[in-house]
């Protein structure tokens, strides 16, 4: 589960598109894929480490699922025998999920420190799940073209990407005619609204509408349970309306076939103001129904 985006000062300079075509990472590469991926690598080794991933249960328990996948069981069907890629798998555990559950995955992600932990954990648990280096537009460079019948894609991505038009050509690149995108991602409501507050009201402070410039945060910590002190603090993030979403990808010639939205994330999104449930997902405390936190998008190509 990459990390979600936290609430973010005025923005900065817009990034440096057009001069970097993707692939690991490099001094060619953009600020804010430079910096993004600073930020990640020195946290992969504390996410691996923190209970909030549960790396031990993915160990000792042979039918453990990440709270993620487990949330989308009946959405996601049976993916036996299915070519998939899971973009942006960070540390691997919804990757194992999803091979754990019959498909044959390739996570792809842009920190090898992220992927040396996912290729432990992988050895660890004997899967003969695959991972592959390269920022997500990148993928199509480094992985077969119309190879896939699944692309996969998990909570708290998106947000890292300034162009979701690109996103979406990037998926209907890897999957095969008939393939299938999945994913469960952070609503971009929730991404509007302003984190911080104190004083229990839900205000949209933050752009919903995607802008060429990113938003940039600096501020210590993660969002899973750590003791680990950290030194790269900065993130550029963007936010793209569930409209620009849905309409890049009926652009590249995909079909919608789901979208469910749901009031809960499985992280606290909004200190304070929200309530755990058995299954780790996390719901307004009060009137929980104003709130559509995230959801579930299925599309499929032609």
């Amino acid at each position: 589960m990459p990390a979600p985006a936290a609430s973010r000062p005025p923005p900065l300079a817009p990034p440096q598109q057009g001069l970097w075509q993707g692939g690991p990472v490099s001094d060619q590469a953009p600020e804010y894929v430079r910096v993004n991926r600073a930020n990640w690598d020195e946290r992969a080794a504390a996410h691996a480490a923190s209970p909030d991933y549960n790396v031990d249960d993915f160990v000792a328990d042979p039918a453990h699922l990440s709270g993620v996948v487990r949330f989308d069981l009946p959405r996601l069907g049976d993916v036996t025998g299915l070519r998939a890629v899971h973009l942006q798998c960070h540390i691997g555990t919804d990757t194992l999920s999803l091979a754990r559950l019959g498909a044959r995955v390739t996570g792809l992600d842009f920190s090898p420190p992220a992927l040396e932990q996912a290729r432990m954990l992988a050895r660890t648990t004997g899967s003969d799940t695959d991972f592959v280096e390269s920022d997500v537009y990148g993928a199509p460079d480094v992985l077969p073209p119309g190879g896939f019948d699944l692309v996969y894609t998990g909570i708290g991505a998106l947000c890292w990407l300034p162009d979701i038009r690109r996103w979406a050509a990037v998926v209907a690149d890897l999957l095969r005619p008939g393939g299938r995108l999945f994913i469960r991602e952070g609503h971009p409501m929730l991404w509007a609204l302003d984190d911080e507050r104190d004083d229990g009201v839900l205000a949209v402070d933050f752009p919903y509408f995607e802008r060429p410039e990113p938003l940039v945060y600096t501020g210590g910590g993660t969002y899973v349970r750590t003791d680990a002190e950290f030194t790269h603090n900065t993130t550029h993030s963007w936010n793209h309306g569930l409209g620009e979403i849905i309409g890049a990808l009926l652009d590249q010639g995909l079909r919608l076939t789901m979208l469910e939205e749901h009031q809960s994330v499985p992280w606290c999104a909004l200190p304070g103001l929200m309530t755990v449930d058995d299954a780790g997902e996390w719901s307004l405390t009060e009137r929980p129904e104003r709130l559509a936190a995230s959801y579930t998008l299925q599309a499929v190509k032609a």
